[in-house]
């Protein structure tokens, strides 16, 4: 054979594999998803550790900063050590004092609530059973859906999933608890040591940016990395805060207007805060909703206005005052990030999903920016040309 057909059969050969390759590929797409899946449960608690070491790295280094000024050499040395170790006892301090004084108040209004729920039940059922007949209410039949649901057997429903395959069923999920527990002591560690050995880690990455990119590419890294750092740490630390502030004064403001379950409430709306906009929104239906069997629809209205005021100056005070430089953006944008993080992602999507479409949209007015300014140079050499 000749060089021509030694190239010929080497590349028919090349095109015969690829397609082997591309139909293996697509015939075990399910196989491939389903590894990906698990691979990146594997990898959840890594993923976690570096969230919960992100958060604490910022009170780590002042604490660090601190300890570095005092005298004694012995804590000059141990410095990192030492802010390591303080920032989790204040973080353990913050969770028992939720656990010990938030929680036990969260969980009477819960029980509560729970022990009431038939007695809500019955009155939204009259209240349905005594609705006019040209009320829209009594239009889309709701007194009907109530029904349905009265009629129910609800421990023939019981006794039909007591058998061995759910029983099976209630055993793995108990087994998943484990897991979640391991995960929980593998995320803490993890994190820990991300902390202690955070400019070891950070020394590595920039070597083998140099290594692998060229100077230009690692200004660029370098620049992208300051931004990337100001807008996750700026959100994060933020959203968590005004959600604690945010609950405080909610909680605070239903006590004063006597709305029963006042701290539960409070404690919902401000967690939900932290999702942007169908968070708040949700909480507050939610919160209307228990409000008016609870204290009537007169309390409820009163409860909408003093909440959606409250919205406001969080939205145009306080948010703003905790978060420094905003996001610039728009609604939409912020709409499609909860929307599409929440769907692929969950609850955690829905949260981190606003400022990963902040740093997407950065880059693209720095791509536009590069490619408006090379249009405008361009222009310039072509009218000096003419010149």
């Amino acid at each position: 054979m000749n060089n021509k057909e030694w190239k010929k059969w080497i590349f028919w050969f090349s095109f015969a594999v690829a397609v082997i390759i591309v139909y293996k590929t697509i015939d075990s797409v399910t196989a491939i998803f389903s590894w990906v899946g698990n691979l990146f449960n594997l990898l959840m608690p890594f993923f976690m550790a570096l969230l919960l070491a992100y958060i604490l790295y910022m009170p780590s280094k002042k604490i660090e900063n601190g300890i570095k000024k005092i005298k004694f050499k012995i804590l000059k040395n141990h410095a990192r050590g030492l802010s390591v170790l303080c920032v989790y006892i204040l973080t353990v301090l913050i969770i028992f004092l939720i656990i010990n004084v938030v929680m036990p108040a969260i969980s009477t209004s819960i029980k509560d609530l729970a022990n009431n729920l038939p007695n809500y039940y019955n009155s939204a059922l009259d209240y349905f059973n005594n609705l006019d007949e040209d009320s829209i209410l009594s239009k889309i039949k709701i007194n009907e859906q109530i029904k349905k649901l009265q009629s129910i057997n609800f421990e023939e429903e019981i006794l039909k999933y007591a058998n061995i395959d759910n029983i099976t069923s209630v055993l793995g999920g108990l087994l998943g608890a484990t897991n979640v527990i391991f995960d929980l002591f593998v995320t803490i560690v993890v994190s820990v040591y991300m902390l202690l050995e955070r400019s070891d880690i950070k020394s590595f990455l920039q070597n083998l940016s140099k290594a692998i990119f060229d100077k230009k590419t690692n200004e660029t890294i370098a620049r992208y990395y300051r931004k990337t750092n100001s807008i996750f740490f700026s959100f994060i630390t933020s959203q968590l805060l005004d959600a604690i502030i945010v609950g405080i004064i909610t909680a605070i403001a239903m006590s004063i207007m006597k709305v029963k379950y006042a701290v539960l409430l409070g404690f919902l709306i401000g967690l939900f805060n932290i999702i942007p906009y169908f968070g708040a929104i949700a909480a507050v239906i939610i919160a209307i909703i228990i409000t008016i069997f609870t204290g009537g629809f007169a309390q409820a209205v009163w409860l909408a206005i003093i909440v959606v005021i409250l919205q406001q100056i969080d939205a145009n005070i306080i948010n703003p005052k905790i978060l420094g430089n905003s996001l610039n953006l728009s609604p939409i944008l912020v709409i499609f990030a909860v929307t599409v993080g929440g769907a692929y992602f969950g609850v955690l999507g829905m949260f981190l999903g606003v400022p990963v479409v902040a740093f997407i949209k950065i880059i693209l007015e720095d791509f536009i920016s590069m490619k408006n300014c090379k249009i405008e140079e361009n222009l310039r050499k072509e009218k000096n040309t003419k010149n």
